[in-house]
């Protein structure tokens, strides 16, 4: 199973995911590592992506998601996925699981101004709020949840115990 953990700039994806990601026990990939350098001095900046700029790094997270399968590999992907069309990048065949991590700009907005280390320019947060376009279709969590809960929350929904064994397995 591929799970994309979407949402945001500063909706927990990575911590989210590390979390869901350690208790199925299966990898956990962020996909701001698959950027070129090109988008990432850009966010850096403050500017927003455009289209064009991200579909080479759709392309990349799909190709890496087509490799996982094809390995029989189960993987969380922290990865925005802010339009209907980059999900369907994603999952064209409907063969992965997105878990949209659903919060306020206030809270989110509050959670950057305290993140260090990160080239996402807070001042982005409302374009991002702009370009979202909430699924209809996929597991939705409320993220002012301590992450733990979050993490029970969605692997309830995905029908999953720790270590990616389904209910009825136990």
């Amino acid at each position: 199973m591929i799970v994309v953990l979407m949402g945001v700039s500063g909706s927990g994806k990575t911590t989210i995911g590390t979390l869901l990601a350690a208790r199925l026990g299966c990898g956990f990939s962020d996909a701001d590592s698959f950027h070129p350098p090109a988008n990432v001095e850009k966010m850096r900046a403050g500017i927003a992506l455009s289209d064009d700029d991200r579909r080479p790094w759709l392309a990349a997270l799909r190709q890496a998601i087509e490799d996982w399968e094809a390995q029989g590999l189960d993987q969380v992907l922290a990865c925005s996925a802010l339009k209907r069309a980059y999900r369907d990048i994603l999952a064209p065949h409907g063969d992965v699981v997105f878990v949209y991590l659903k919060g306020s700009a206030d809270l989110i907005a509050r959670r950057l101004a305290g993140r260090t280390g990160h080239y996402m320019n807070p001042a982005l947060l409302d374009s991002q709020f702009a370009t979202l376009e909430e699924p209809a279709d996929a597991v939705t969590v409320d993220i002012a949840k301590p992450p733990d809960a979050i993490v029970t929350a969605i692997l309830a929904a995905l029908g999953r115990t720790p270590q990616g064994l389904s209910h009825a397995a136990t």
